[in-house]
């Protein structure tokens, strides 16, 4: 009787392997007006591990890998080199600041680091790839976007970062086009979501480079593409430039929004301006991931962020981490399918996230009768005001109900009486005072609810994933408060 070979590969470079082997024509990757088929990915992929392996680099040593969006062809072909080395990956996005990249060069003891520069002469460098990676070996360390303090580095084994993906040619997603468009930068989890959806789609990936929304509808109407992955803040942008009513994106299906939780008011606009697609809400972390929960936009349920693949991977609890019933207001945990993630030279910051393969996702939230997630807060956002507890994506929320409001933000600022009052920054597209905007606010929240102090601004400041930086707007209502 013949062996039956696994429909789901071990590691990465296993999937390179495979499609490379089956498809050696097709197109994988598109950036820049520059194509790679996954025969010149894969022989790429393996001159890299040479060239590494070659220069005495040993299994597990940090590889840092300095790139941007516009050179996403050549960060490819470095990860999955590096990975086939048996070595471990560290993403950085060129945007970060030189302290940022000092920080996570220092904190994963990288000693080699990979810049487009760069990436030609390991390849010419010659030398006998090692023995594959086993899934248990760990492959990547992503460190995350530090909107409230200073990143922490999330491992990853080669298991966990395949799991999900198939050799089977009938079972490859995003098969409704030859391509899907996103914009997301090196060293982001939804960026490397990108890259094995480039390794494992029928689709081809083809990445914008720095988004703009012109640039953005501008390739999807090129490329017909039929997919787009997004975050709140780019919708916000395409949205406000109507792109939708300047290029033809008749061909969009789906919506992926992540990073971030998609405002029902903006989602609404998103099925009006693009009548033909679905509207998916992802939610997940670079420390969760693979594990999600995923919906298609439902005006009955607005607000909520949907379910995981298996209800029992999703659960809400109390301070005692016991279970909580529907409806009852608590800390959110998922459950990896796969051996959950870890921080890197952090035991004591581990032990607080990860159990077992439950990670505490560091958000409030509740469940309904039907087992679909809602979200209050992140934990460290919520304001106590008073007697109150007041949930800033709600106000958020309402804020962007607003016609005239096109970003907004809710955050916590000192109050002499209530220790901690609400406040809002806001950008608005047309004049619009802040006397208005509470007397709209009132109709939707409650009077504790409603912002004392407003901040009018011409863009919010938000990190190279496009969330909004929260600290800086405190800092810049505290600024106003004293001037």
């Amino acid at each position: 009787m013949t062996a039956t070979a696994p429909a789901v590969p071990a590691t990465l470079p296993d999937l390179l392997t495979s499609r490379a082997a089956t498809e050696p024509d097709r197109v994988a990757l598109v950036a820049a007006d520059q194509e790679v088929t996954f025969g010149a990915w894969h022989a790429r992929a393996e001159a890299v591990a040479a060239g590494l392996r070659g220069r005495g680099l040993a299994a597990g040593d940090r590889v840092a890998l300095h790139f941007g969006t516009a050179a996403w062809n050549d960060y490819a072909v470095a990860f999955a080199g590096v990975l086939r080395a048996g070595l471990v990956a560290v993403p950085i996005s060129d945007r970060l600041a030189p302290a940022e990249v000092r920080h996570v060069l220092s904190h994963s003891g990288a000693g080699v680091v990979l810049q487009p520069a760069t990436l030609a002469g390991i390849e010419a460098a010659g030398g006998t790839p090692p023995e594959p990676p086993q899934p248990r070996d760990l492959a990547q360390i992503l460190y995350t976007s530090g909107t409230t303090g200073v990143p922490k580095g999330v491992g990853a084994t080669h298991g966990n970062l395949a799991y999900g993906c198939t050799l089977d040619r009938r079972r490859r997603p995003l098969g409704h086009s030859a391509h899907f468009v996103h914009a997301f930068p090196v060293g982001s989890n939804a960026g490397q979501t990108m890259l094995v959806n480039a390794l494992n789609a029928r689709a081809a990936a083809l990445t914008a480079g720095t988004f703009t929304p012109g640039r953005f509808a501008k390739l999807i109407q090129r490329y017909v593409a039929g997919t787009i992955f997004i975050v709140p803040a780019m919708a916000i942008e395409m949205l406000h430039a109507r792109v939708h009513t300047t290029h033809d994106l008749s061909a969009v299906r789906l919506i992926g929004s992540t990073a971030a939780a998609l405002p029902p008011a903006v989602a609404l606009q998103l099925t009006a301006a693009f009548p033909a697609a679905t509207v998916v809400n992802y939610y997940t972390s670079t420390e969760a991931a693979p594990a999600q929960t995923s919906m298609v936009f439902d005006p009955e349920r607005p607000a909520a962020l949907g379910r995981p693949a298996v209800a029992a991977d999703l659960m809400i609890t109390g301070p005692d981490r016991r279970p909580l019933p529907a409806g009852e207001i608590g800390d959110v945990w998922l459950r990896s399918p796969v051996a959950a993630r870890s921080y890197y030279r952090d035991d004591q910051a581990s032990s607080d996230v990860f159990h077992g393969r439950w990670v505490r996702m560091g958000d409030v939230g509740r469940l309904d009768a039907d087992g679909y997630l809602y979200l209050l807060d992140r934990d460290s956002d919520v304001v106590k005001s008073g007697a109150h507890k007041v949930s800033t994506l709600q106000v958020e929320h309402a804020l962007h109900e607003h016609p005239l409001v096109r970003e907004a933000a809710a955050v916590g600022v000192p109050h002499p009486v209530l220790g901690t009052a609400v406040a809002a920054a806001v950008v608005t597209a047309g004049p619009l005072t802040a006397p208005q905007l509470r007397a709209f606010l009132l109709e939707r929240l409650a009077g504790h609810e409603v912002p004392g102090r407003m901040l009018f601004l011409d863009r919010l400041p938000r990190n190279d994933n496009g969330k909004i930086l929260k600290r800086e707007l405190r800092q810049l209502l505290d600024d106003r408060a004293t001037q």
